[in-house]
């Protein structure tokens, strides 16, 4: 693909995120103000819609095109995710439901070939039978798609970590990968909302139909990384389980914590609140979102630079 197709990507991002927030602005649909939330302005949860329908104009196009870029397919669990996150973003939808709809898209992607069969030594598994890969892989994905949703709390950080994933798996890559055309118009679409979520009045925020969305890319990218295909650069041998789990370390940790103290708690571990570890930043270290988000994101990459150096 041509870098001109690129800067089109950016700007029809740009254009729809805009215009869609207008749009909600008008009918006065804004982010609600609670005990958890992190800003005071008015803002509204349009940035998934932007992002979504982006990939999906640019890939609509290819298609009746007949260029193949990636496997079209993948936008059957890409839409039910951001359908499911639209429907939580205006009716609060139970997390039951969310639950089971998730299981259902694990289900269709394992079906697509995205499912972890081999462990590479963690807690002493390498193959493992069929369905133990099934039950596995379905696991994983619930864990991966919350633990993206859980971090968007603060402004740029969901953002930040997805395009950092996506980014270093494909330059680990010896060889550009099936998904590769995809992450690359994904990582595009994703670049306006820095613009937007950043802006001190009428911020853009993922809502769920973007962090449910961006965490079902993550999981599908990383399901392929666990895969068979995916080979590392020479020069850049590691575990390839201690690598997914490295390049998605804060939402893994921030995920345990806070189910961990809500349980403790006798609450929901999905009834949200801000004791989350960036919240935690925000409140004693300082009350800039850039500096939080990017202070994780340099700790992240160092400690995968000690994981590398380690291992080679």
């Amino acid at each position: 693909m041509d870098i001109p197709l690129y800067f089109l990507v950016i700007l029809l991002s740009g254009l729809l995120t805009y215009f869609i927030q207008k749009i909600f602005i008008h009918y006065k649909k804004f982010d609600d103000f609670n005990h958890r939330s992190s800003h005071k302005n008015l803002a509204t949860r349009t940035g998934g819609i932007g992002v979504f329908v982006t990939l999906l104009f640019i890939s609509l196009y290819f298609y009746f095109n007949k260029i193949v870029l990636f496997d079209y397919s993948l936008f059957i669990p890409l839409s039910i995710m951001f359908i499911v996150g639209v429907y939580d973003d205006f009716f609060n939808a139970d997390f039951k439901m969310k639950f089971l709809l998730q299981i259902i898209v694990a289900k269709i992607i394992i079906n697509q070939g995205y499912v972890i069969t081999n462990y590479y030594g963690l807690f002493g598994l390498y193959e493992v039978p069929w369905i133990l890969a099934q039950i596995s892989t379905v696991f994983v994905f619930l864990i991966i798609v919350n633990a993206i949703n859980f971090i968007d709390g603060i402004d740029g950080l969901a953002i930040s970590q997805v395009l950092k994933t996506l980014l270093l798996i494909e330059f680990f890559s010896l060889q550009q990968t099936d998904l590769s055309p995809l992450i690359y118009l994904f990582i595009a679409s994703l670049i306006p909302l820095y613009f937007f979520n950043l802006k001190n009045n009428n911020k853009v925020f993922l809502g769920d139909s973007g962090s449910l969305f961006l965490g079902t890319l993550v999981s599908i990218s990383l399901f392929y990384v666990l895969g068979n295909e995916y080979r590392f650069k020479p020069n850049f041998q590691v575990n390839k389980t201690l690598f997914s789990v490295a390049v998605i370390f804060y939402p893994l940790v921030d995920l345990l914590r806070v189910f961990i103290l809500r349980i403790k708690d006798g609450k929901s571990p999905f009834i949200a609140d801000q004791r989350h570890i960036h919240h935690l930043l925000l409140n004693k270290l300082t009350k800039s979102h850039i500096s939080i988000f990017s202070f994780i994101v340099i700790l992240e990459l160092f400690m995968l630079f000690i994981l590398f150096k380690i291992n080679n």
